[in-house]
């Protein structure tokens, strides 16, 4: 039997080797299906998409989109929306494409080396060496490219960058087929010399799959969450979260979550990026639509942050709040939750009456307690919205979403307790003796495994620096207590705001 196997397996290298020696254009498999084939139309619906889309500030400097791939009549806005989000004359050099596969299973990613891809809008050029580079140098990329043969979820994104970009720029098509988070990890580790500002990745997935139309609304709304989060493990345990919800219909809370966590992985640790949320809708708006199965779609950018000027004028050091502004934070906080709790709706806040200290881009998190004992805390690290927002949306979370506890009642809220703490910038460290309990927060990462407490977590407790290490490595990041000595360690500082209901 092996001597047959051997040379079976040799013929199926060389006729894949031969295969990819010639160029080969990748034909158009879902033109007249997602999108219609006739160009002269496409081309009228694609203007109309951009022109009625939800338009971004002009200042942002854009790195990754991520955006839908079903059908133009279904998601076409709000595929704009999220291209729009960078300029039309834009000099990209490069727009990485990268979906997960819906057809088949394998080991790690493909990356279309053997042609170009055509649409009805024409060629889209592929950059083969980019292609050869990353499928050579890479065990993870060294996957036929069978793979991108009947797969839409790249194709679809084709005629948009052809329309919108004046520049035509190059692609690089990658299908992931994977789902193992180490192999996730090696793929955006193969991508990171190309993640640069002169490139655009293009992270193509849906959202939830087939629940009703206010379950998919929530849902996507929490996915989201854990995707501007900007950490990897957040959005992993929020995917947890929402399949043990056992939600009537919903297969899945992104379809692409593989290629969502590529990007994660990409940014983690780059304090100069953070995610912004674009726009949203699922098919159920549209009229072609049926409210009771429906799928999600969301238009998320990934932007340079501040500059290194700005980032030192809201250093850890140097931020401090009024009574004033501390007030109108925790309102904040509180008409958020009692807003969603009473009348099942958002609080709208009027920019103009916010002061410039809360309008800086910091992050939060709100901790929630009751008679002094833990409620619900969620928050962010870093953040690319200003911070009157952050405290919005993380009581709403700490609430409603924390995963540890129930929805917030009525009966609790009026016993509900708020705390605010305000972060300054993450710094990795190479000793523990770099730790200062009570002003400190740490931060303990490693692989994809990584969690977190507050710096006034330690003080609370009574714990020396060893068993704040060792609480947070066990509890929070799931390494075990001595998980913390060969991890990534980062301290962060934070300003600690509590409620005067007197």
């Amino acid at each position: 039997m092996r001597a047959v196997l051997i040379p079976l397996l040799s013929i199926l290298i060389v006729m894949e080797t031969f295969s990819q020696s010639k160029s080969t254009d990748r034909q158009p498999v879902v033109a007249g299906r997602f999108y219609t084939a006739d160009k002269e139309t496409l081309t009228k619906e694609l203007s109309k998409y951009f022109t009625e889309c939800k338009k971004s500030p002009a200042d942002w400097k854009v790195r990754a989109i991520i955006c839908p791939h079903a059908g133009y009549i279904f998601s076409g806005e709000i595929a704009a929306s999220a291209f729009s989000a960078t300029p039309r004359n834009a000099l990209f050099r490069n727009i990485f494409i990268i979906g997960s596969s819906h057809i088949m299973a394998f080991d790690g990613a493909s990356v279309y080396n053997i042609g170009d891809f055509i649409t009805p809008m024409g060629k889209a050029i592929v950059n083969r060496e980019i292609a050869n580079k990353l499928k050579n140098d890479n065990k993870v990329f060294n996957f036929p490219v069978d793979a991108h043969r009947q797969e839409h979820s790249l194709e679809v994104q084709i005629p948009f960058i052809q329309y919108y970009y004046t520049g035509k720029p190059m692609i690089v098509p990658i299908i992931i087929g994977t789902n193992n988070t180490a192999t996730i990890k090696k793929i955006a580790d193969a991508l990171k010399p190309w993640f640069t500002s002169d490139n655009l990745f293009v992270i193509s997935s849906d959202f939830s799959h087939y629940p009703s139309y206010k379950d998919a609304a929530e849902a996507d709304n929490l996915t989201a969450s854990g995707i501007i989060s900007g950490d990897p493990a957040t959005f992993l345990s929020v995917r947890k979260k929402n399949s043990a919800r056992n939600v009537p219909g919903l297969e899945t809370s992104m379809c692409g979550w593989t290629s969502g966590l590529t990007l994660l992985y990409m940014a983690e640790g780059n304090s100069k990026l953070g995610f912004k949320h674009i726009d949203y809708c699922n098919s159920g708006d549209s009229p072609y639509g049926d409210k009771n199965a429906v799928v999600g779609y969301q238009s998320i950018a990934l932007i340079e942050k501040l500059n290194t000027s700005d980032a030192e004028q809201i250093s850890s050091d140097s931020f401090s709040f009024t009574a004033e502004e501390k007030e109108q934070l925790f309102n904040i906080a509180r008409n958020s939750i009692k807003t969603m709790l009473y009348e099942n709706k958002r609080i709208t806040i009027d920019e103009n009456k916010i002061p410039s200290t809360l309008k800086k881009q910091l992050g939060a998190f709100v901790t929630l307690k009751i008679n002094k004992t833990l409620r619900g805390c969620i928050g962010r690290f870093i953040s690319s919205d200003p911070l009157y927002e952050v405290v919005k949306i993380s009581a709403l979370s700490s609430a409603f979403e924390d995963p540890r506890f129930p929805p917030l009642t009525k009966e609790e809220y009026n016993k509900t307790e708020i705390e605010i703490t305000v972060l300054g910038p993450m710094k990795r460290i190479s000793s523990i003796n770099e730790i200062r309990l009570g002003k400190h927060g740490i931060y303990i990462k490693k692989d994809f495994r990584s969690g977190t407490m507050l710096p006034q977590v330690a003080i609370e407790n009574g714990w020396t620096v060893e068993q704040f290490l060792g609480y947070t490595s066990r509890d929070k990041a799931g390494l075990g207590w001595d998980g913390w000595k060969d991890a990534e360690l980062y301290i962060y500082e934070g300003v600690v705001l509590e409620e005067n209901r007197n």
